[in-house]
């Protein structure tokens, strides 16, 4: 299985800073947040830059932090524009609804990747993995799924149904673990294993689907100090990687 970051979890840090960690971490694959790398603002050059960087360092670039992307072609233009210098495989984004139309042009156009990520029951357009689909199911198959499956079990969206339901849509999944409870309008992160996700069922959902994309962990918990946590949850997974295997 492909393990990740997503470099939320390392904000507080530099992207040199970041990259380090990750050599530390043994991880090969990032989802670059925006405070490493701004996929609506910055310039082509800057993105293609940030793209080679990673590639020196022996880590792909797999996704991204979540990427708005709204009705406005010019603004679309400039996202899939950036992730394309970086060479980017998924950009993970949240799309206006009125905009999914120009969105699948794009797609076409660029032949680039999308994974909607959920973001639990404060989001009021894709707050469930099936909100998601649902928006997207008659769409270009490049268009799929991020699914968080913490934000999802908060929204009370079983993560372990969703991945099995949309898998052939699945091509990013955030990984986390979570004390709050069904319902919660915030979310209380914690270390992969030490919460009340079904952690063992989800890594078995995604070996049963034979999920080929990424599993990026998302640890929120500390963000001043990220690395000792973002250590624990990637040993606690790789063990049971272990166990299932």
């Amino acid at each position: 299985m492909r393990l990740g970051v997503a470099t939320y979890s390392t904000r507080t840090m530099t992207l040199d800073e970041t990259i380090a960690v990750l050599q530390i971490l043994r991880i090969k694959n990032a989802g670059l947040f925006r405070a490493h790398c701004d996929w609506q603002s910055a310039t082509v050059d800057t993105c293609r830059a940030v793209g080679a960087k990673l590639k020196a360092a022996g880590i792909t670039l797999t996704g991204s932090g979540v990427v708005n992307l709204p009705n406005d072609e010019a603004k679309l233009r400039q996202a899939f524009e950036n992730v394309r210098a970086a060479e980017m495989a998924t950009m993970v984004c949240k799309p206006e609804i009125a905009a999914l139309p120009l969105i699948e042009k794009l797609v076409k156009e660029y032949d680039q990747k999308l994974a909607i990520h959920n973001h639990g029951p404060e989001d009021k357009v894709f707050p469930t993995p099936e909100s998601a689909f649902e928006a997207v199911k008659s769409l270009d198959s490049r268009i799929g799924l991020c699914i968080d499956i913490g934000h999802s079990a908060r929204a009370g969206a079983d993560p372990v149904d969703s991945i099995k339901k949309y898998a052939s849509r699945l091509y990013d999944l955030h990984l986390k673990d979570s004390i709050a409870v069904v319902g919660a309008m915030k979310d209380i992160p914690t270390e992969v294993g030490t919460g009340r996700l079904n952690i063992r069922g989800v890594l078995s959902a995604l070996k049963e689907i034979n999920y080929p994309g990424v599993v990026a962990f998302e640890y929120e918990k500390v963000a001043a100090n990220p690395v000792t946590g973002l250590a624990e949850s990637i040993g606690y997974v790789r063990g049971m990687l272990g166990a299932l295997a």
